[in-house]
């Protein structure tokens, strides 16, 4: 049995893949907001307090474009919808956790904890674990937004280097283990397809539709494979 403080160091090094591949991203949204016009406290305490990547980097262009406050927390709201679902998958894992450990994993809960403990059998949950990739993940966010942060002044034009590339990679790394049925990768193909048809067609909330049809998608394909 291993000891909690075990348990924390294994939960840092299953996430220490995800923490690396997101650093580029965290980058470029602390050099973004700096463009927005955010000074260096309300950047940093930006990625303290929010936390989610995805939403930040929307809501800083919604910033940099003059949208009102309505429109930046319908938006952010849209995008961090998903985190409701990891929330529904993992109660059965903490619901009867202690106030303390739920809030705390809650705040933590992103999708690349969820890629590293949602998927784990109830029996097979260790809080420490979860704790130690959790907490190991958003030091990582935020030093790479400071980092990002001190750059933009530095180095002009940082997001016309590529690092949005980050975004598209850590997805992928976190999506592509679980593809071993066909139902997954049902859901996979069409959500790429959606998104893509969507996008170019300008329809609003083009990934938040494109993942609900894939989600139907693969759900009847998995109905037939239990069928046959």
């Amino acid at each position: 049995m291993q000891s909690n403080s075990q348990q924390f160091k294994r939960g840092s090094l299953a996430m220490m893949p995800l923490s690396l591949i997101v650093l580029p991203w965290g980058v470029l949204t602390g050099s973004l907001a700096m463009d927005a016009g955010l000074g260096e406290l309300s950047a940093v305490a930006m990625s303290l307090l929010v936390f989610a990547g995805a939403a930040q980097l929307v809501a800083l262009g919604l910033i940099k474009a003059g949208a009102g406050i309505f429109t930046i927390l319908l938006t952010t709201l849209f995008i961090t919808s998903r985190h409701f679902l990891y929330g529904v998958a993992m109660r059965s894992k903490i619901s009867s956790r202690p106030l303390n450990w739920r809030l705390s994993l809650g705040f933590l809960l992103t999708d690349e904890l969820f890629a590293v403990c949602g998927m784990q059998r109830d029996e097979d949950f260790n809080l420490w674990f979860a704790l130690g990739a959790g907490l190991s993940f958003y030091v990582a966010w935020n030093l790479s937004t400071i980092g990002g942060i001190l750059l933009a002044s530095q180095v002009p034009e940082l997001s016309e280097y590529g690092l949005e590339f980050a975004i598209a990679a850590i997805f992928i790394a976190m999506v592509a283990p679980g593809v071993k049925t066909w139902a997954a990768a049902t859901a996979v193909g069409v959500a790429l397809l959606l998104s893509v048809v969507f996008s170019l067609f300008e329809i609003p909330a083009a990934i938040v539709l494109a993942s609900l049809v894939a989600m139907t998608c693969a759900y009847f394909v998995d109905s037939v494979e239990r069928a046959q």
